[in-house]
């Protein structure tokens, strides 16, 4: 199954569920000792959940600036795959572009484009425009 992001009539496409999980997971994994949402409420929780609200995209935005400065310091074998079992990897192993260097350049969606700087596209577009709400919709 494919996930995307709709933010009014717009929805990019983001990938596979799996490839989404993927990056919550490593978040999560990486950056919250304290548990998923510990540190990055509005992304893990809310996000994760399928909506962001407009009255949360400013703190969304400020929450994936922190996690792509703190992901860039982290090497790409440090991708969590699953959080619930570890033993999962990637479909691609360890085949991944020579330009991905961190956790902040691992996740590429499916047409090519940085899934934070999606991300943070879409937080800002909610922030200024008339819709209420982005939402995590199947693709």
């Amino acid at each position: 199954m494919t996930v995307g992001i709709r933010l009014g009539q717009i929805t990019d496409e983001i990938g596979s569920s799996s490839f989404l999980y993927a990056f919550f997971s490593t978040i999560s994994g990486n950056l919250e000792p304290d548990g998923w949402g510990s540190r990055f409420p509005i992304l893990m929780r809310q996000l994760y959940a399928g909506r962001l609200q407009q009255s949360d995209a400013a703190d969304a935005l400020a929450e994936l600036h922190m996690v792509r400065r703190e992901l860039a310091d982290l090497p790409p074998a440090r991708v969590i795959w699953s959080l619930e079992d570890r033993t999962q990897h990637p479909p691609w192993g360890d085949d991944i572009a020579p330009d991905i260097d961190s956790l902040a350049t691992y996740f590429v969606t499916a047409h090519g484009r940085d899934l934070i700087a999606l991300l943070a596209e879409v937080f800002e577009a909610l922030q200024e425009g008339e819709d209420t709400s982005a939402r995590i919709v199947d693709y």
